[in-house]
């Protein structure tokens, strides 16, 4: 759904550090830098960007906003609060299970060094796609769909041209 986040912070080599010891412990590196703009972390696109603000004022996180990173393991949760904490973050809520979202949700919250909540939570969501059975149909590729059109279209053509043939014959 989303293509990337941005937050805004005042220093942005500060910052770097914070999340590149914090976003680590999740498995995001950074993936782009725009100094002394900003950087952007994910796995192989920028999908959380760290900015001083576009208009170059100073940066606020907004009252109930957050940022959620996905964590594949409790272990993991734990992992990205203590290094938040280590880096200079506030702790907004420790690792634990957070039962009034849902039974299975585990998160950690905690305030970046410019005042940002971020969170990491592991929620197991059922069997993973890689383990899932496959369909039995599988959906045509567009490519091949247009030419099963193009195809069927020449059919057709080819069709009315030996009626039309056939009708001229039987009027002479």
């Amino acid at each position: 759904m989303l293509h990337h986040v941005s937050i805004g912070v005042t220093d942005v080599a500060r910052a770097a550090q914070f999340y590149d010891a914090v976003l680590s412990t999740l498995g995001f590196r950074r993936v782009m830098e725009v100094m002394p703009y900003g950087i952007a972390y994910g796995i192989r696109m920028p999908q959380f960007w760290v900015q001083v603000p576009h208009d170059q004022g100073a940066p606020s996180g907004g009252n109930g906003t957050h940022i959620a990173f996905n964590a594949n393991t409790k272990a993991a949760v734990h992992a990205f609060h203590a290094a938040a904490l280590a880096a200079g973050g506030r702790n907004e809520g420790a690792p634990g299970p957070r039962p009034e979202y849902t039974a299975k949700y585990y998160g950690a919250f905690v305030r970046d060094l410019d005042g940002n909540k971020i969170e990491a939570v592991f929620l197991p969501m059922g069997t993973p796609a890689a383990a899932a059975p496959k369909a039995k149909a599988r959906r045509a590729k567009p490519a091949k769909r247009a030419a099963a059109r193009k195809s069927a279209a020449k059919r057709s053509a080819r069709s009315k041209a030996k009626k039309r043939v056939r009708k001229g014959a039987r009027r002479r």
